[in-house]
């Protein structure tokens, strides 16, 4: 029996089935706090680009009450622009030794009290001061300089994307606030659109101040992407001595000079032309100022779009072919547009707008992953500098084409330059030369 048992024991142990090891449940992955950062940010400029809208839409109103001319209108918008790009290499700069959020903060605040003083200007010199200087220089402190520093510290991976996104962000801000701008302005005259600007850019600032985190290392996590942690540099000092530094270095490359001279070229064409003209010149062939305002704002739609696809094929092909393209494409559709203005918004006019959104600031992400791959640690501020050629681009079309307007009775003489230029641009664009591969692994 015993024998019986233990057989029948034995038989029972070898044919029962093993237990199952005993497995944990199974973690959730939790969301990058990289992503929320860039959400942040996102929404920050968006708050930021409020502003960006309200020029173009100021010229004519301008113009009626105080007996200003489009030159001298355009010319403080050419100092807003400049000041938008020449800023932004040093608030990079800044950003390495105060921290992102605090500059932010500031930047906001500046903006929102240069918008607001303009209520109660009554001369071109306080024009310049309140819109030109005080949001020049915030907005500039806010510029895409910013947007490379989030993604050159939070991001190793998906660097394409989200400088495409984030460089979408200003794009958005123009969709959400153009046509409600547009609207203030018929309806209740230009001050209580200064206002709303004023307040929607100091409504971000708590948001900054709350949420955005300067590095990774500050929340005790790895970049996205990044197998390894980085530890939080120290703060850097004599961030203007470390701005011009960079820049005494840059300038001994053609590449920069390729760079910078292509962006200043997509300034013009973009924020200095039809940002500022497009509605003025739209009212000069009879159309309502709020439905070129509209097609402003339907051009930010497509602009998110393309430039978050544009991010997406930087990962992926040359960024020289790629801006050679966008340049090239951009020139022809501006060469048509002459033709298409008109009191009514028609289908060739609806097309153009779509193809113009979508180049609008493609050239973004392929410009900012040259400038990493060609300068390194310091492309955030190298970036900061090509952005301010951008810029001066920008502001020189911006008076030009008042001064233009004033003489030539329209704007048909410009559109054409600018594509010209654009075409140029294409060129200068693909003789770029990439870095070779083992100094760029390097």
């Amino acid at each position: 029996m015993r024998t019986g048992r233990a057989g029948t024991l034995e038989h029972v142990t070898q044919t029962r089935p093993a237990p199952a090891p005993v497995q944990d449940a199974p973690r959730r992955r939790r969301v990058h706090r990289a992503w929320f950062v860039a959400a942040v940010t996102f929404v920050t400029i968006v708050g930021a680009a409020a502003f960006r809208s309200l020029p173009g839409l100021l010229i004519d109103p301008l113009h009626a009450e105080f007996g200003w001319s489009r030159g001298t209108i355009g010319a403080a918008v050419s100092v807003n622009l400049a000041l938008y790009g020449l800023t932004a290499p040093f608030a990079a700069a800044l950003m390495d030794r105060f921290g992102i959020r605090r500059i932010v903060a500031i930047a906001l605040t500046v903006i929102s009290l240069g918008a607001g003083l303009t209520v109660w200007m009554t001369a071109p010199w306080q024009l310049m001061l309140c819109w030109g200087l005080f949001v020049g220089l915030g907005s500039g402190s806010m510029a895409l300089a910013f947007a490379a520093t989030v993604t050159g510290r939070w991001f190793t991976e998906r660097r394409g994307l989200v400088s495409g996104i984030l460089t979408a962000a200003s794009a958005s801000g123009q969709l959400v606030f153009l046509p409600l701008l547009s609207w203030i302005v018929e309806h209740h005259h230009w001050r209580p659109a200064a206002v709303t600007v004023a307040l929607a850019a100091l409504t971000v600032v708590p948001f900054v101040w709350l949420f955005l985190r300067d590095h990774p290392a500050d929340v005790g996590l790895k970049p996205y992407g990044d197998t390894e942690f980085v530890p939080k540099p120290p703060p850097v000092t004599g961030a203007a001595r470390r701005a011009l530094t960079v820049l005494a270095s840059a300038v001994r490359t053609g590449q920069f000079w390729l760079l910078a001279g292509s962006f200043a070229i997509c300034g013009a064409s973009t924020n200095g032309l039809i940002q500022t003209h497009f509605v003025p010149a739209a009212h000069d062939h009879g159309m309502p100022a709020q439905a070129a305002a509209s097609l402003l704002a339907v051009i930010g739609v497509f602009d998110v779009l393309g430039t978050i696809a544009s991010g997406w094929f930087t990962d992926r092909f040359d960024s020289r072919r790629l801006l050679a393209t966008y340049y090239a494409l951009r020139g022809v559709s501006l060469l048509f547009l002459p033709m298409l203005l008109g009191p009514a918004v028609k289908v060739p006019m609806v097309f153009f707008i779509v193809f113009f959104g979508l180049d609008w600031v493609a050239t973004v992400p392929p410009t900012l992953a040259l400038c990493r791959e060609r300068f390194g640690e310091d492309s955030a501020i190298v970036f900061g500098w090509v952005l301010a050629s951008h810029q001066i681009g920008a502001a020189v079309v911006a008076w030009l084409g008042g001064f233009a307007r004033d003489v030539f009775g329209s704007y048909d003489m410009v559109w054409y330059a600018s594509g010209s230029l654009c075409a140029a641009a294409a060129l200068m664009s693909l003789v770029i030369r990439r870095r070779p591969a083992a100094l760029a692994v390097a």
